[in-house]
């Protein structure tokens, strides 16, 4: 179903679709159209301690897995057709990522920014050091891929 819908989607916008499917009616039987693509966000803050004040540099990269099937914009990409062989993982260009921190003792998680992944599927942000705790990042992921995240907690040295 969800490359028959990919393929309704693609052609009332006018746009090429590519399928791996035999029958004539793109349509997949044993596919479930709840399932999402697998996603996997790593991520690292760096540098480790930091200094109060100085930049703590936020990055990583977003992937999903190439033998799952997802969408990407309104290219649909089934099985792989669009990963290199020797790839198990593709990168996802053009995503938000959502930036949160939780310093130490609190249960409550501060927004920081929201950045979107480069064309090949990495980001990057610098934000100053204030006081040790856990970086966050979030994919809140989409119609077709499963939600990911990544954390790193960071200590930060020096004076108030």
């Amino acid at each position: 179903m969800r490359r028959l819908a990919a393929g309704l989607a693609a052609a009332a916008l006018g746009a090429t679709m590519v399928a791996t499917a035999a029958s004539p009616a793109l349509a997949d039987p044993g596919l479930d159209p709840d399932v999402e693509g697998y996603t996997s966000l790593q991520f690292d803050a760096n540098p480790e301690p930091a200094w109060r004040g100085r930049p703590i540099t936020l990055e990583g990269k977003l992937s999903v897995q190439c033998d799952e099937d997802y969408i990407n914009g309104f290219v649909s990409v089934h099985n792989a057709d669009y990963c290199k062989d020797s790839e198990r993982w593709h990168r996802l260009g053009w995503k938000r990522i959502v930036i949160l921190f939780q310093p130490d003792g609190s249960g409550r998680w501060e927004y920081v920014d929201t950045i979107r992944t480069s064309g090949k599927g990495y980001f990057s942000t610098r934000v100053p050091a204030r006081t040790s705790g856990t970086w966050r990042a979030v994919f809140e992921g989409s119609r077709w891929l499963a939600p990911a995240e990544g954390k790193d907690w960071v200590k930060v040295v020096g004076r108030r």
